[in-house]
């Protein structure tokens, strides 16, 4: 997807309303499964696409 550098920023919240999953289960991820997020202050923000082909990818699956 080309859209990447006008897609808006999602947050925390966002990213695991998305999924369906709990906010806890996307900070694991982050920590150890190198899910996409970017640390941006004292936030994490995340792009859509990025979070989707991550999963599609069968990264989020162990």
């Amino acid at each position: 997807m080309s859209n990447s550098t006008t897609e808006k920023w999602s947050s925390l919240d966002e990213i695991a309303e998305h999924l369906g999953i709990s906010k806890d289960t996307v900070y694991r991820w982050i920590a150890n499964k190198q899910m996409p997020a970017h640390k941006i202050g004292r936030l994490w923000k995340f792009k859509v696409s990025e979070v989707d082909e991550w999963v599609r990818k069968g990264k989020s699956s162990d």
